[in-house]
C-alpha cells in the first residue's frame, strides 16, 4: 500500500487487487464458516431442499440404477455443502475445483431432477467464500444464467423464475457480507502486525537506551577505577583513591537507576548533566576537555538529543581514540565534538547507529568526518522550526570554555 493511500483502499473493493486477491488464510479467526459447527447448521440449511426431493425419490416405483444415481447427486450436492469450509485453506485450484463442481451438481438437480432453481443457492453461497470477488461475480453470474436457460429450455421459466431472482438477490448479499467480513480478517491481520513491529520498536528502544546508558557509565567506571588503582599503586594517596572509588560507587548507583528508568521509558537524560559526567570522565581518563560552561544557548527541545550525542561522543573518545584532548561546542540546534585522537577513517558503530536513529526521528542529521591531523569530528544538527513571522530572529552563539 503506498504511504498516501487511505485504509479504504487496502481493506475494501476499490481497486483491481482487492476483485482479485485471494480470501485471507489463518489466524484464529478466518474469513470461512466454522468447520466444526457448520455441518450441524448446514443440515438445517439443507431440508428445504431435501425433503421434497426425497419426497419426489421415494414416489419411484422401482429401484433402477437411474434412480440410485439421483439419491447420490442429491445428497452429494447436500454433503458437498456441508464439508465446503475444509476445502476454505486449501490451495486456489482445489477451492476452484470446489466450488464449480458445486455450482455443476447444483445445475445438474434443476435440470435432472426438476428440482426448485433455489438449489443453486447453495453452490453460489460456497462460491462466495472460496475465490476472489471477481471470480464470485463470473463463476456465479454464469450458473445463474445457465439456470436461467435450463428452465427457458424446460419450459418452466414462467413458473420458476421467481427463485431464480430470490437467488441472485441472496447471492448479492452474501457476497457483500463476504466482503465485510474479508475486510474485518485484514485488519485484525493488520493489528497482529502493527502490535508485531510495536513490540520490535519497544526492543529496539530498550536495546539503544541501554547501549548508550551501560556503554558510557561502564566506561566511565573502568576508566575511574584504573585511576584509583594507579594512584595506590604509584602514590599510595590513599584518600584520593578512596574519592575515586566513591565516585565508582555513586555511578554504579545512578548506572542501575537509570537502567530501570530506561526500561520504564521514564528517562530523560539532561545536556547539562551530561556535561558535568563527560568533564569528570574526561578528567579521570587524563584527557584536556575543552567543554561549554552553560547550554543555555540551545534550543529547549533539542537538549535531549543532544545529550545522547554528547554522551556517546565522549564514550567512543574514552574506548577508542587514543586522545589527548576534546573540545565540544553548542549552538542553538547544532553540537559538535572534536578530538585529537588517532583514527584516519570514520567507523560507523552501534552507538553510531543509533544516534542517527535518535536525529532522524526529530528530522536532524550526524555527520562524522576525519579531522586532517588525526581524530574525528562528529557534528549533530537538527533544522530550526519555521519561524513564527511576529517572532524575530534570535542569532545563537557558539558556547565554549576550558573544564
Amino acid at each position: 500500500m503506498a504511504k498516501g493511500e487511505g485504509a479504504d483502499h487496502r481493506f475494501g473493493l476499490v481497486n483491481r487487487e482487492a476483485w482479485w486477491e485471494d480470501p485471507p488464510r489463518g489466524g484464529k479467526r478466518g474469513a470461512g464458516p466454522d468447520k466444526v459447527r457448520w455441518p450441524i447448521f448446514s443440515i438445517v440449511f439443507t431440508l428445504p431442499y431435501l425433503i421434497p426431493v426425497t419426497k419426489r425419490l421415494l414416489a419411484a416405483d422401482h429401484v433402477t440404477p437411474g434412480l440410485i444415481g439421483l439419491w447420490a447427486l442429491v445428497y452429494g450436492y447436500a454433503l458437498s455443502y456441508a464439508l465446503f469450509p475444509l476445502a476454505f485453506d486449501r490451495p486456489r485450484p482445489v477451492r476452484f475445483a470446489y466450488g464449480a463442481g458445486m455450482l455443476t451438481l447444483g445445475l445438474t438437480l434443476v435440470a435432472v431432477v426438476h428440482a426448485s432453481p433455489f438449489v443453486l443457492l447453495y453452490g453460489t453461497a460456497a462460491m462466495v467464500f472460496l475465490v476472489p470477488p471477481a471470480w464470485v461475480v463470473i463463476l456465479d453470474g454464469s450458473a445463474l444464467v445457465l439456470g436461467a436457460g435450463i428452465l427457458l429450455l424446460a419450459g418452466r421459466f414462467g413458473n420458476d423464475y421467481g427463485d431464480l431472482i430470490t437467488v441472485g438477490s441472496v447471492t448479492l448479499a452474501m457476497f457483500f457480507m463476504s466482503s465485510l467480513i474479508r475486510a474485518i480478517r485484514r485488519l485484525e491481520l493488520a493489528n497482529e502486525e502493527i502490535a508485531t513491529l510495536a513490540v520490535t520498536n519497544e526492543r529496539q528502544r530498550v536495546a539503544r537506551d541501554l547501549h548508550d546508558l551501560l556503554g558510557h557509565s561502564l566506561t566511565t567506571i573502568t576508566v575511574k577505577a584504573g585511576l584509583a588503582r594507579r594512584v595506590l599503586e604509584s602514590s599510595g594517596d590513599i584518600p584520593r583513591a578512596v574519592e575515586e572509588i566513591r565516585e565508582v560507587e555513586s555511578l554504579t548507583r545512578s548506572a542501575l537507576s537509570d537502567v530501570r528508568a530506561t526500561v520504564s521509558e521514564y528517562r530523560e537524560v539532561s545536556l547539562s548533566a551530561e556535561l558535568v559526567g563527560a568533564r569528570a570522565a574526561l578528567r579521570a581518563a587524563e584527557i584536556d576537555a575543552d567543554l561549554p560552561h552553560a547550554v543555555d544557548n540551545v534550543r529547549p527541545e533539542f537538549q535531549n538529543t543532544f545529550g545522547y550525542v554528547l554522551r556517546e561522543a565522549v564514550t567512543n573518545v574514552l574506548r577508542h581514540s587514543g586522545a589527548k584532548q576534546v573540545r565540544v561546542r553548542l549552538g542553538g540546534n547544532w553540537l559538535e565534538i572534536e578530538d585529537d585522537g588517532t583514527a584516519t577513517e570514520v567507523v560507523p558503530g552501534n552507538g553510531m547507529r543509533g544516534l542517527t536513529e535518535r536525529l532522524a526521528a526529530v528530522g536532524g542529521t550526524l555527520r562524522t568526518s576525519v579531522r586532517s591531523g588525526g581524530g574525528l569530528t562528529v557534528r549533530a544538527e537538527i533544522p530550526l522550526p519555521e519561524p513564527s513571522p511576529a517572532t524575530p530572529a534570535v542569532r545563537a552563539e557558539p558556547a565554549g570554555g576550558l573544564a
